[in-house]
């Protein structure tokens, strides 16, 4: 259903960064066939849904939008605290540390975060760990 979902940034090389060693853990790499010196690409293999960031067409400021977010799925909660981390330490703001949302405990385990450019992440797990 989704083919790809594009963020601003204002700094490419600074979100470039930051995507690198955020998703690495998930297993995602920058997709050179449709980056470029204004946005770059991201998946997890052929076929599979993609994440961008870029400056805007307009040539206007990058901002996020109140309410949007993009979540991330992963294959264990050990990854989810790894993206987590890996995010704070790059310079990404804290919005919920890791944890079970919610009465199941192999249910929704998801943290979120905001990148270098303010737009809101999440990365989540729903099953046991």
């Amino acid at each position: 259903m989704i083919g790809y979902v594009m963020l601003g940034t204002n700094d490419l090389a600074k979100a470039k960064s930051f995507y690198d060693a955020v998703l690495a853990p998930m297993g995602a790499s920058a997709f050179a066939a449709y980056s470029s010196e204004n946005r770059a690409f991201y998946t997890v293999g052929a076929g599979q849904p993609m994440f961008a960031i870029g400056k805007p067409l307009d040539g206007g400021k990058a901002n996020f939008g109140n309410g949007t977010m993009v979540s991330f799925p992963a294959s264990t909660r050990a990854i989810v605290d790894a993206v987590y981390a890996k995010a704070i330490a790059m310079g990404g703001k804290d919005e919920g540390k890791p944890g079970i949302r919610g009465s199941d405990p192999n249910g929704f385990y998801g943290a979120y975060m905001r990148d270098p450019d303010g737009n809101k992440l999440c990365v989540f797990r729903v099953g046991p760990p």
